[in-house]
Formats: structure tokens, C-alpha cells, sequence
């Protein structure tokens, strides 16, 4: 009991707060830690080559006898991405609803690690014991099925935690948000609301998904031509819809898109798709009809450059090229950062010819967040002591807080917080104290982590500038072979450049003859001293700054 009184509840965001996506929270007390959600950010415009972006975990694996399992709200790569990175660092039990798990069934299959994960299938309404934390699952309503809340129940106090969420009461599957069960935990006391903070900006209420099914009918039933339709993968609602309306106007339906198959045939597979029989078509037999019969639903919503809308966009694709008269239809808005690859798909389908209709012109889509009045309806249900704004940039918990406040909780009780810092919770107080390491870590290619700042600062500098390399060969008695050889890359074209390559030239042999001179100087000072005065050099003559790479060759004396 002594020890009951002591420990308190460390709640700590890995991911998540100040940026979107990388969603990853831990809860601590005494010597049981949970994790809830294990998400992906994908990368900025100055991370060149980089894949994907997952959070630092090393505090975790300082701590991994503590941790009692990973329980996952929903099947959006933002929440189950980063899955088979951090499984491979320490493997716990991970917890989450049919469809959810599925999903990450999905990626752990392609890192071939099913075998060595033990997968926990969850339902709303389900309770489980995790160390000193009963999980509760709560049904929610978001742009994918099978999401839930989580209350989650510890010694020191309820803490709901929203997850991604919207209040849709005509959901496309399933019974809608379980207010009810929230508003019960909210009578018995709920010490800290964690709630998502993504459209905090936008007033009212987010639109019904079944809005989406009557814009989608009038598209169609208009269309004479091949409909391409671009949405998330993960968006099994939106793809219902889709295909609702290819059925009602008698189309037939193929997939393009990796991520986009994989889906849809696990959601098949558990019931959460309902296709009709020959309804869907391999993407290669569906060309053999004529074109006002056919429906292609693709990847690439966000402009993704190696997606499959943005293949098909600049005539890459394999198996479909853009035709003209086609009628494309991108049912998803922008995630913050991606507006640009949007309009460069949109402005390249329009040059092959096709019609394009997106958010801008219809209402093809609608969000799966909550806007201002969803939550205000969520603060005076809950009641919380303590508030936590979570799932968004900062200006988007900055609103979430003023919202709180404007429904009269005080500011000394709400938390904006940072990745990696601690906030700590008795039954009556919160503080944050301390912080724990964070961060991004970066996913390229194969390589986990191995890419960091001075790589990436290289690669900007490469981008930018170019590459110029110097290649020498030298006798071991420190006498010049032959003159230097310069390669440019990315800097100038050589052969309308002779005259500054021959410049480039002389200046090499000059700066390694007068080093190589002085018997102190070892290659490697050789070749920084090199870097340093050709840069000036190069500056001097065309103020830009390649990277300078000298490469010195030595033949052994006979």
C-alpha cells in the first residue's frame, strides 16, 4: 500500500506532439510500462532518400522488463508503421482490434517476423489486464474501421485517451461512438483526457463518411469515361463507397496500387469490405472492357512520387496510361506538406488529358478528425482534472488548449507538451518533470538509423552544389605521376566547361605539389587542405560550393 502511495503515473510521448504522425505514447507506474500506438512520420522535404521517419525508442529498451504490451487504436500507418522496426529492437505482446491487427499481420509478413510476434485480438467494450493497467476499448469513429478510445484504468486515476477520432453517427459499418460509455467514465471521474487535436482548427461539426456516398453517386453518374480513383489504402470506408457506386452504375472494379491490394484483400478476408461476386476485376482483364464500364481504384491520394497515381500521372506506369477523356477522382485532402506533390499529379493528369475532380470541386471527401464542436462535446462529457492536447503540430495543441479553457478549465491544469518530456500524475496533481531521449529515427532502404544529420547534411549539399572529384596518383617518394584528373558531377557539364576544368586542374597539382613538399603533411592533411583551397577557389570563380572529394592513388617504388 506504502508503495501504491509513492509510485505515480509517468505518462511520456515518444511521437506525436508538435508534428504529425510518429504516434507513439508511454504509460509507466511502479514496474509496469504500456505503449499505446507505434507510428510512422514520412519524411520532410530536406530528408533526401530518406523512406520513413519512426520514433527514438531507446528508452524503452532501457526499460524493456518493464513493458507489458503495445496496444494499437487503429490500422492507419501513423499509428501501426513503425511496428516491425521497433518488434525487431524488443518483442511484446500487441493488442488491438480485428482489423487493426490484420493490417499489421500485412507488414510483419513482409519482414518475415509473423512467427515471432504474439498478436492479441481485442473488441470494443473488452477490458484487459497489463501489468498495474486495465486497458479499456472503447468504440470509436474515425476514417477506418474497427478504431477504438482507450480508457485506461491505473491506480492514480482514469486516463481516456481519444486516439484519432470524429463523431460520426451514421457510420459506413458498425454502431457509431460509444458516448455513452464516455460519458459514464467521465460521471465516475476521469483524471486525465488525452484527446486528438488535428482539426482543432475548424469550426463545427466534420461531415458524415455516408456525404461522401451521394458526391460519389452524382460523379458517376455523370461519367462516360474510365473512372480513376485515388483515396488512402487504409480508408476501407471510402473504397466501400467507391465501390457501392461502381456497382449502382453498373462498372466493374480493378486495384493498382501494392498497399492498395494488400488491404482490401484482408479486409475482405475479415468481412469488412462487401464486394459483390464479379464485381472485382484483375487490373489486367479489366482493360478488354470498354471504358465507361471501368473503375480503377489507386494509391497515391498525397502525390507520392513512387506511388501508383503518381506512375500512371507521368505515363510510368506498367499496365495503365492516362487516356484521354479519363475522369480521375482524388478523394482525399492533403496531409500538411504534401499540397505541392498533390498539384504536380493534378497538373500532370490534366496535360495527359484527363479530367480531374478533388476536394476543391466537389465533396469527395470528408476528414476523419474531429473539428471544435465534436470536442467541445467530448470536454463536457468527460469532465477531465487534467487535460493533455495530443495529435498535431503546436499551433494545433495551442488551440485545443484554448478550447479547454473557453469551456472553463483552468490553464494551470492543461499540459502542451514536447516529445520526450514526463508528466507526472498522483490521484490530485500533474507536473512535468524531467524528459526522456527522443527523437526521429530514419529508415533508409534497409538501413534503420544509419542515416543521420551529417549524411543528410551531405546529400543537401550534393543536391545542391554538385560533386567535384580529384584523382592524383603519386609516387611513394612523393613525386607527382601525372596531373590530376578532374570528374565533375552535378556542377558543370566538363565539356562546356574545359577552360575552369583546366583551372581546376592546375590549381590541384599546385596546392598537392606544395603539400606534398612539405615532409610533415600525411595524406590525410593532403586532402583537407586540398577541400579547403579549392572551395575558395571555386567560390572565387562561380560562387557556388561543391562538395570536393580528392582521391590519392600511391604506386609502391619498384
Amino acid at each position: 500500500m506504502a508503495n501504491r502511495k509513492k509510485n505515480k503515473l509517468k505518462v511520456i510521448s515518444l511521437g506525436g506532439l508538435e508534428e504529425i504522425g510518429k504516434n507513439m505514447t508511454v504509460f509507466e507506474y511502479g514496474e509496469s510500462i504500456i505503449i499505446v500506438d507505434c507510428g510512422v512520420a514520412f519524411p520532410e522535404d530536406e530528408m533526401l532518400g530518406i523512406d520513413l521517419v519512426i520514433p527514438d525508442v531507446t528508452y524503452l529498451e532501457k526499460n524493456f522488463d518493464k513493458i507489458r504490451g503495445i496496444v494499437v487504436t487503429h490500422g492507419h500507418e501513423d499509428h501501426i508503421g513503425a511496428l516491425p522496426y521497433v518488434l525487431k529492437k524488443f518483442s511484446v505482446p500487441v493488442y488491438g482490434t480485428e482489423l487493426t491487427l490484420g493490417l499489421i499481420e500485412n507488414k510483419l509478413v513482409e519482414h518475415r517476423m509473423l512467427d515471432k510476434v504474439d498478436l492479441q485480438i481485442t473488441k470494443a467494450g473488452q477490458t484487459i489486464q497489463l501489468g498495474a493497467f486495465r486497458v479499456e476499448f472503447i468504440r470509436s469513429t474515425h476514417s477506418i474501421a474497427d478504431s477504438v478510445a482507450l480508457a485506461i484504468h491505473t491506480p492514480v486515476g482514469i486516463v481516456l485517451h481519444t486516439a484519432d477520432f470524429k463523431i460520426d453517427y451514421t457510420p459506413i459499418e458498425g454502431e457509431p461512438i460509444d458516448l455513452a460509455r464516455i460519458a459514464e467514465l467521465g460521471k465516475k471521474g476521469v483524471l486525465l483526457l488525452m484527446a486528438d487535436s488535428t482539426n482543432v482548427e475548424r469550426p463545427g461539426y466534420t461531415m458524415s463518411e455516408r456525404t461522401v456516398g451521394e458526391s460519389l453517386d452524382n460523379v458517376f453518374k455523370d461519367a462516360d469515361s474510365r473512372i480513376i480513383a485515388a483515396t488512402f489504402a487504409s480508408n476501407i470506408h471510402r473504397i466501400q463507397q467507391i465501390i457501392n457506386s461502381a456497382v449502382k452504375f453498373n462498372r466493374k472494379v480493378a486495384l493498382s496500387g501494392r498497399s492498395m491490394i494488400n488491404v482490401v484483400n484482408t479486409a475482405m478476408k475479415l468481412g469488412y469490405l462487401n464486394i459483390p461476386p464479379n464485381t472485382l476485376w484483375d487490373i489486367d482483364d479489366i482493360q478488354k472492357l470498354p471504358c465507361e464500364q471501368i473503375v480503377l481504384i489507386t494509391t497515391g491520394s498525397q502525390g507520392e512520387p513512387m506511388s501508383a497515381l503518381s506512375r500512371i500521372a507521368t505515363n510510368n506506369h506498367r499496365k495503365v496510361n492516362i487516356e484521354k477523356g479519363d475522369l480521375v477522382v482524388i478523394s482525399a485532402s492533403p496531409i500538411p506538406g504534401n499540397e505541392k506533390y498533390i498539384s504536380r499529379v493534378i497538373n500532370e493528369l490534366f496535360k495527359q488529358g484527363a479530367n480531374v475532380i478533388y476536394e476543391t470541386l466537389a465533396e469527395i471527401h470528408v476528414s476523419g478528425h474531429a473539428r471544435q464542436e465534436e470536442l467541445k462535446l467530448i470536454h463536457r462529457l468527460v469532465r477531465p482534472k487534467f487535460f493533455m492536447p495530443v495529435h498535431g503540430e503546436y499551433r494545433h495543441l495551442k488551440q485545443h488548449s484554448v478550447l479547454a479553457q473557453s469551456l472553463g478549465m483552468p490553464e494551470k491544469n492543461i499540459f502542451i507538451m514536447e516529445n520526450g518530456q514526463v508528466l507526472e500524475l498522483t490521484q490530485r496533481t500533474a507536473k512535468i518533470n524531467g524528459e526522456v531521449q527522443s527523437g526521429s529515427i530514419l529508415i533508409d532502404g534497409l538501413g534503420i538509423g544509419d542515416v543521420g544529420n551529417i549524411v543528410l547534411r551531405d546529400r543537401k549539399h550534393l543536391s545542391e552544389d554538385g560533386l567535384i572529384v580529384i584523382v592524383v596518383t603519386i609516387n611513394a617518394d612523393r613525386t607527382i605521376l601525372t596531373d590530376p584528373e578532374v570528374v565533375s558531377r552535378g556542377f558543370v557539364y566538363v565539356k562546356e566547361s574545359e577552360q575552369l576544368m583546366d583551372e581546376i586542374r592546375d590549381k590541384a597539382k599546385e596546392t598537392i605539389k606544395r603539400n606534398l613538399d612539405k615532409k610533415k603533411n600525411n595524406y590525410t592533411s593532403i586532402k583537407n587542405n586540398l577541400k579547403d583551397e579549392l572551395s575558395s577557389f571555386l567560390y572565387q570563380k562561380t560562387k557556388r560550393k561543391p562538395m570536393i572529394l580528392p582521391v590519392i592513388i600511391e604506386i609502391p617504388c619498384k
